[in-house]
């Protein structure tokens, strides 16, 4: 049994993620689902004794049904928020990696992922039309624009 870095404790959640900037033809790739109203980004729990970057490669191959390869770590987010959905009531803390893949060059994918039993689906969100969409992590309406060479720490409080 795998078990993810995290937890809830009365009406607090935390959780440690790994996640996936993956781009291709100036969209990035986005999960959504017919229980949540918004989009989010590729991945999720990094496994007890599991790095980061062994996450993010398994949880986009879960997700995508396809495998990329990690180019390198671009974003290190540490991220509260109030919970909706799934997490509605709870007060949220979540420390993400966010890598960015190596593009191949085709939007193409393998996908037949699910989440807590639901549907996932894959969007292709155009990167300059990204304000347009409730999508998260909201950072990357600005950040992907022109991504630094440098790890960036960002911190965000969402309402």
């Amino acid at each position: 049994m795998k078990y993810d870095c995290g937890f809830t404790k009365e009406n607090k959640w935390f959780r440690y993620r790994a996640a996936a900037i993956i781009i291709e033809k100036d969209h990035i790739l986005f999960a959504g689902n017919e229980r949540e109203n918004y989009y989010y980004s590729i991945g999720g729990g990094v496994h007890i004794g599991e790095s980061a970057e062994e996450a993010v490669k398994r949880e986009v191959l879960e997700e995508t049904g396809v495998e990329y390869e990690v180019d390198r770590l671009a974003f290190i987010h540490e991220n509260f928020f109030d919970g909706d959905g799934t997490l509605e009531g709870k007060e949220c803390h979540e420390i993400a990696f966010y890598f960015l893949m190596k593009p191949r060059g085709t939007q193409e994918l393998n996908s037949n992922s699910y989440t807590q039993g639901v549907k996932e689906n894959m969007y292709w969100l155009p990167i300059d039309k990204l304000k347009e969409y409730r999508a998260y992590p909201t950072f990357f309406k600005e950040k992907l624009k022109n991504i630094k060479n440098e790890i960036e720490h960002i911190i965000t409080y969402e309402d």
